[in-house]
């Protein structure tokens, strides 16, 4: 038999199965039991069993495609999160349709209107620095189609959130700071309109008020980018302002002050500690190496997908999944002051 003409309904014939198990075996769904799942797959390559999958999108109205949305592919936590969400994919006989915002709200919803165009059966999706409504993710809601956030959530949508500790990681970092006898610590905050960025706020500010430190707003600079860090560290240092300490919202802005305090000839951690958030591989390039809160972006996008397979087998609606990972802080020498 040519593989060309093999079809489901020929192995079904063949194991005395329906069409349907044979479908959902090979597709790996959680229904199907394990020794149906091996027979079917054993028969389908004895007989070199391909599907076509332009056929079984017209017939059963599936793409076998996720759409997934993300603020930059370039970027390298962004870029470990699609491996995650890659991986669980393939193994479950899925391909990825992968879309940028740029950081962009305008391109956020031309990409949600892209996925709903290709017709695929679910979208994980990671908000936009720019957004602040969330009609285009409500579209994808009211379409049934399938949609689970990542890192940044859209939190007015219902539907289940894969986070990090956030909260957690950024009161471990600045606690790990006011340890080494840090007590001015500037946070480089990132855009308020994000709970991820909220988040991270608060934990400093939790962090400070529990080991005797008075909050002090005039530490919290908007700072969110390399050349911000870097721009905001020289005003600082120009302005006078006291400070032993930087605690950046993500890795990157942490180089971009680490630049800025080498140029102004700052000595680190002993003139000002640094921290940073991610835990980038940016983190171990640059001299001294920086300490930074580690969050996994594999597993992130593993559990992700996980939990949109789930919704897309699923003939009944889920209830939605606060998922919250752990972040754990790495300690190197950019901010250990004392032995």
């Amino acid at each position: 038999m040519r593989s060309q003409h093999v079809t489901i309904k020929d192995i079904a014939n063949e194991l005395g199965f329906s069409v349907s198990t044979v479908s959902r075996a090979l597709k790996n769904h959680p229904d199907i039991s394990e020794e149906t799942k091996r027979l079917v797959n054993e028969l389908a390559e004895h007989l070199r069993y391909t599907p076509n999958p332009i056929a079984l999108s017209l017939k059963n109205r599936s793409s076998s495609m996720i759409g997934v949305i993300v603020p930059e592919v370039v970027h390298y936590f962004f870029a470990t999160v699609i491996s995650g969400i890659e991986d669980v994919a393939e193994r479950n006989g899925y391909s990825l349709m992968l879309m940028q915002s740029s950081e962009q709200l305008s391109k956020e919803v031309t990409a949600v209107a892209n996925v709903m165009k290709g017709r695929v059966d679910g979208v994980l999706a990671s908000v936009s620095k720019q957004t602040n409504t969330y009609e285009h993710f409500q579209k994808l809601m009211d379409e049934h189609i399938p949609l689970v956030f990542f890192d940044r959530v859209a939190d007015d949508v219902d539907t289940t959130h894969i986070t990090v500790d956030d909260f957690g990681g950024a009161y471990s970092a600045t606690k790990h700071l006011i340890g080494q006898g840090c007590k001015n610590i500037v946070h480089f905050a990132g855009p308020q309109n994000r709970k991820i960025f909220r988040d991270r706020l608060n934990g400093y500010r939790q962090a400070l008020e529990n080991n005797g430190l008075f909050f002090k707003p005039e530490l919290v600079v908007a700072a969110d980018t390399l050349d911000k860090g870097a721009f905001e560290t020289q005003r600082l240092l120009a302005q006078g302002v006291v400070f032993d300490a930087i605690f950046a919202v993500n890795d990157f802005t942490a180089a971009g002050a680490m630049r800025a305090l080498k140029e102004a000839k700052k000595a680190i951690p002993q003139d000002v500690a640094l921290v940073g958030f991610g835990d980038e591989s940016i983190t171990l390039m640059l001299e001294p190496n920086f300490s930074s809160v580690h969050q996994s972006g594999y597993e992130m996008g593993q559990k992700a997908m996980e939990h949109l397979l789930m919704q897309i087998h699923s003939e009944d609606k889920l209830p939605t999944e606060q998922v919250v990972l752990p972040a754990e802080l790495v300690i190197r020498e950019s901010s250990m002051r004392l032995s």
